[in-house]
């Protein structure tokens, strides 16, 4: 899949701004935890100065009386060092599991409101990987990475400015080793961002193979396709695993350079140090207090050279999260005070074309008066699902205005699905008792209520036949239902939620003969009272509307009702002798 199709990626300025804003609303805890993190720092500091005066004693032949004190300091700073830092390292990964975790529900949250256009564009393995791959990459970067790495930086910063404490040359010697670290760190960084973003990208394409060829297994088990999907997750495998492996040898070089920056570091403070302790500018426990603190930073600055390696990675995904939940698509705009008194549809000048170059719907108004059901018919391909979700809101038109009770929909905001409600054929059933399956369209809902629309949907039959009725488990380890069973459900829902515009996009037709008239009836009575769209999977859902919109090749061809077509002997006339004559169940 080609980068553009893909979900957006938020720059880096985008994301640093998030995350200052994320950090900000939670300075309280920031700074407790930078608190605790300094107070660990300097306890580990002291013990190495208390060292540097013992040697000192040692060599000037003090009492045991002297040398007590000291070893009771070290004691004691040992005792609040580890204390500290696992106080710190606590209150750095609650803080960055909080983040993260509202992160998550933003990314969802944002991913649900956004247009099916940009979803079915980017495949769902871009969003699985960026709700996987990309959610684990970053919580394994604030529970071990950026603990460690708060410490690590603290301990740089505070053992160079303790060096300076000891002799101001001893102090200057250290940052010999600066330089080299950062040169370490140019030649690093700007090679490294660019192909974990490749890495990123390259995970969303294997998972992409992968979800798309579990899902349509049994298309890939009638064509003999297993080889060739199989193939497809390979090469989407192969480039992951070598992105992966060039991205370590490039670590690999960063870390060779860091070693030659330690070895080069310690070595002048030691050749520095015998030269002043010669001197008598210092004496040997300051020079050995010195190299004992520089020594100590192998590990910190080690820490922070290599953890820019989980760093780049873990930023490239919060990018990848951040770039979703700033989608310029998914911000919801002001919702409106209130709609007009009616809630009628209008679709004006409709165009759409998912390629930008042809058009599947050609110029089409459609005017839908409040409480009226209408009917689409047309062959396959004639337009009439894309003209139902657009007239949902879940498609904008390319050119063309859609409003519902004299609002733009795109004025609508998070209120869309309290106002439209759309169902297809295609719908899931949720883990879960019944009860719960119905109840999420309005979890305050009692159980008389639950009842009240299974029973208008046609469902409380088979339901109290099931050994625990409402509370049968159904789901992917429950209860299975059958697809009839399963839009019934959601036409309870359906009812639940009350919306006062509905758009049925074939949700009847996944049915099969033996449970078509129950479910039809139960999609009537989840119209009535309604402003309703229908996709008319059965002709005889045209026959019970209001009025019949004829589509074909993406225009409307007749308009009217039932028996107004039928009197014209036109391209409705036509679909209906077919229906009637293939022995359907026009009457």
């Amino acid at each position: 899949m080609s980068e553009q199709h893909l979900l957006p990626i938020a720059p880096p300025r985008t994301t640093a701004r998030w995350l200052g804003t994320a950090l900000r609303a939670r300075w309280r805890a920031g700074a407790l935890a930078l608190l605790a993190s300094l107070g660990a720092t300097i306890a580990a500091i002291v013990p190495v100065l208390v060292l540097g005066i013992l040697v000192d004693a040692v060599r000037d032949g003090a009492a045991g009386t002297r040398i007590a004190p000291c070893i009771a300091i070290l004691v004691v700073a040992a005792l609040m060092a580890g204390s500290l830092a696992g106080v710190s390292y606590y209150l750095v990964a609650r803080l960055g599991e909080t983040i993260l975790a509202q992160l998550r529900e933003r990314f969802v949250a944002t991913v649900l409101r956004l247009p099916l256009a940009a979803l079915d564009a980017s495949g769902w393995g871009d969003v699985l990987s960026r709700s996987g791959d990309d959610v684990a990459t970053i919580g394994k970067a604030v529970t071990q990475v950026v603990p460690n790495l708060v410490t690590a930086v603290l301990m740089v910063i505070l053992s160079i400015g303790a060096m300076f404490g000891l002799d101001w040359r001893l102090g200057l010697t250290g940052l010999v080793a600066i330089p080299m670290y950062w040169l370490a760190l140019r030649f690093y960084l700007p090679r490294s961002g660019p192909m974990y973003r490749a890495e990123r990208i390259a995970m969303g394409e294997r998972s992409e193979a992968l979800v798309s060829s579990i899902h349509a297994a049994r298309t890939v088990r009638a064509y003999q396709l297993e080889a060739r999907q199989v193939g497809q997750i390979d090469a989407g495998s192969a480039r992951a695993r070598d992105l992966s492996i060039s991205v370590f040898g490039l670590f690999t070089r960063m870390v060779g350079r860091g070693n030659r920056a330690e070895f080069t570091g310690l070595a002048s403070i030691l050749a520095v140090g015998f030269l002043l302790v010669d001197a008598g500018e210092v004496t040997v426990g300051q020079t050995a207090a010195a190299a004992l603190l520089f020594h100590r930073l192998f590990n910190p600055i080690g820490l922070v050279l290599w953890t820019f390696d989980d760093m780049q990675s873990a930023t490239a995904s919060l990018a990848r999260l951040v770039g979703v939940i700033t989608h310029p698509d998914a911000v919801p705009a002001p919702s409106p005070e209130r709609l007009a008194g009616e809630h009628r549809v209008e679709l004006t000048g409709i165009h759409h074309s998912y390629d930008g170059a042809h058009e599947v719907l050609h110029g089409i108004t459609v005017s839908i008066p409040d409480g009226q059901r209408v009917a689409l018919v047309g062959a396959t391909g004639a337009g009439k699902s894309t003209l139902a979700q657009i007239a949902a809101g879940s498609h904008p038109p390319t050119r063309g205005s859609v409003t519902i009770g004299g609002q733009p929909v795109e004025s609508l905001g998070d209120r869309l699905r309290e106002v439209v409600a759309i169902l297809s054929q295609e719908v899931h059933v949720f883990t879960g008792t019944i009860a719960d399956d119905v109840r999420l369209a309005d979890p305050t809902a009692t159980d008389d209520q639950v009842v009240e629309v299974l029973d208008r949907a046609g469902a409380m039959d088979w339901v109290l036949a099931l050994p625990l009725g409402l509370a049968t488990e159904v789901g992917e380890h429950g209860h299975r239902l059958t697809a009839a069973q399963a839009q019934q459900l959601a036409l309870a829902r359906l009812m639940l939620a009350d919306p006062p515009v509905v758009v049925l996009d074939e949700a009847t037709a996944e049915a099969g003969s033996a449970g078509a008239r129950v479910l039809e009836a139960a999609a009537l009575e989840a119209c009535a009272g309604r402003t309703a769209l229908i996709v008319a999977h059965r002709l005889n859902q045209a026959q019970s509307a209001d009025r019949v919109i004829v589509l074909d090749q993406g225009r409307i061809v007749e308009e009217g009702t039932h028996a107004e077509l039928l009197a014209r002997s036109g391209a409705y006339a036509r679909l209906w002798a077919a229906w009637a004559g293939a022995g359907t169940g026009a009457g």
